[in-house]
């Protein structure tokens, strides 16, 4: 089976560093350049990409990138064993939380937007976890 790395782009990467590292509790690893910065403490790395709103999303086109709140198929779920300061924690850092913690059959979920505009779940899983709804 393939490894899996996040990437994120984002129009600041020093924003997004100081945002991904005081929200999640993440780390810097390594940097590349001036434009790449990998973080690890999650089960994937994560890298973010300085990219300039405004250009194409490929050498082919079809979209340009866009900073404000976006929707997007794909967007990272973060497991955490205190919702609560994991929220306050995210809130501080500037993330924008969208609706209340939810109560789910496998725990607790809360929803937000990064400032870039990217959304991401914080999700305290109960003993049971996701196999309260698998069939």
């Amino acid at each position: 089976m393939p490894g899996l790395l996040i990437n994120i782009d984002v129009p600041d990467l020093a924003a997004g560093e100081r945002f991904y590292t005081q929200a999640l509790d993440l780390m810097v690893n390594r940097r590349f350049d001036d434009d790449i910065v990998e973080l690890t403490g999650s089960d994937a790395p994560i890298y973010l990409i300085a990219k300039t709103a405004g250009t194409a999303i490929s050498p082919e086109g079809g979209d340009f990138r866009r900073y404000n709140r976006h929707w997007t198929p794909v967007h990272p779920d973060f497991a955490v064993d205190d919702l609560e300061l994991a929220v306050a924690r995210a809130l501080a850092a500037g993330a924008i939380q969208e609706g209340d913690i939810l109560e789910l059959p496998y725990g607790r979920q809360a929803m937000f937007a990064d400032p870039f505009g990217h959304g991401f779940c914080l999700i305290e899983f109960n003993a049971q976890g996701y196999d309260a709804i698998a069939t």
